[in-house]
């Protein structure tokens, strides 16, 4: 089983439109929709084998939805409250507008050295407030409930079983 399971609230692009060589003025022309992602992460996976990809790779892990809002509905992808709670207590709390980059941005690199298809969706980084980066560090553990909640998206509710590797 993991031993070193992490939470990572983050806001999910949907791609609606493809493209590669997305301009900035036109990234958003190219979004379907936004919906929650937890970024699920086994940590001891990704420490010991030093590859990120894997232990964002296992089982179960990054849970969406539960719903993708068109993009028509979202006033502005980077004014958006984002949380994170593990068994009602918050772990993280940002707003979509200290992202390192904005939406825009993200689609315009990405699309630079590959197309982008209609259906894709692109997970845009987590705020601070990780289980691992805390002193002493949390972790999920089987029975924990993880809730992510983005203004104007819902609200992802994944409780926790056990994973094996």
């Amino acid at each position: 089983t993991c031993g070193e399971l992490d939470w990572e609230v983050e806001l999910g692009v949907v791609i609606g439109k493809s493209g590669k060589k997305i301009s900035e003025s036109e990234a958003l022309d190219h979004v379907f929709g936004y919906t929650i992602i937890n970024d699920i992460s086994a940590r001891d996976i990704q420490m010991n084998h030093k590859q990120f990809f894997l232990g964002k790779s296992i089982d179960g892990s990054c849970p969406m939805g539960p719903y993708i809002v068109t993009a028509d509905e979202v006033n502005d992808p980077q004014k958006l409250e984002m949380y994170c709670r593990v068994n009602g207590k918050v772990k993280q709390q940002s707003n979509t507008r200290h992202m390192i980059f904005d939406v825009a941005s993200v689609i315009t690199w990405l699309s630079r050295g590959m197309s982008l298809e209609s259906g894709d969706v692109i997970a845009t980084g987590t705020p601070g407030g990780v289980g691992f980066v805390r002193e002493p560090p949390e972790f999920l553990r089987p029975g924990d409930v993880v809730e992510c909640e983005i203004e104007s998206l819902g609200c992802l509710r994944t409780p926790i079983g056990i994973l094996d590797r």
